[in-house]
């Protein structure tokens, strides 16, 4: 009988980890990864900043994010994660660094944790896929690098117009759309482009008027 249910396995298949593996090796490498699923109530840490984080993470429904902190409270947010994306990979394939960010469940949220030692290190398995796994794992590291420099170029834009078209351009070009969703709300925005909400609020409000938007 499988550990997890479908809708798990289903979300897993369509992580970048698991890109090019058939879906009937999935499950038995979740067991290889000692893979297993916890759930989180709305506000709750996955991780917080100083943890020691071994093990990589996969959103399976709900939303986490993943933030900066400050000595004084406040808040950067690097990215929002989604079902299929993954979080703290990066300071799970370093054992002696603690956690720089903070993971919370932005809504009530599933998670299957998997342990990157069992990636990075010798297979007792042998898993046929396993050289396969940790290129995945290299492609993810990447594609996170590449993002913190696309969100670095919209934070070195002058004004809060700058920045919101910056990042409203970038999502448009993902999506191959001039519609789309974005994964945050207000505060959420403002504290993702290091703005005040108040700043925001006005910016968004006098794009609309100008037809530059719709929202």
């Amino acid at each position: 009988m499988s550990n997890f249910s479908e809708e798990t396995l289903s979300v897993l298949q369509r992580c970048v980890l698991f890109q090019g593996i058939n879906a009937n090796e999935v499950e038995p490498m979740l067991g290889c990864l000692k893979a297993r699923e916890r759930t989180y109530e709305k506000g709750e840490y996955i991780y917080r900043i100083g943890d020691e984080t071994t093990a990589l993470g996969v959103v399976i429904s709900g939303k986490a994010l993943v933030e900066n902190e400050d000595y004084w409270g406040n808040v950067n947010i690097l990215v929002a994660a989604v079902p299929g994306d993954m979080f703290a990979e990066a300071f799970a394939c370093m054992p002696d660094e603690a956690s720089r960010v903070n993971v919370v469940a932005d809504t009530d949220c599933t998670v299957v944790l998997m342990d990157v030692s069992r990636i990075v290190g010798t297979c007792t398995s042998a898993c046929a896929f396993h050289q396969r796994i940790i290129r995945n794992l290299l492609t993810v590291l990447a594609r996170k690098n590449l993002a913190i420099t696309q969100k670095n170029e919209h934070l070195t834009k002058r004004s809060t117009r700058e920045k919101v078209l910056s990042y409203l351009s970038s999502q448009s070009r993902q999506v191959g759309s001039s519609s789309f969703d974005i994964p945050f709300n207000r505060q959420q925005l403002a504290d993702y482009l290091s703005v005040e909400r108040s700043a925001l609020s006005s910016c968004l409000g006098k794009m609309q008027k100008d037809g530059v938007i719709r929202f």
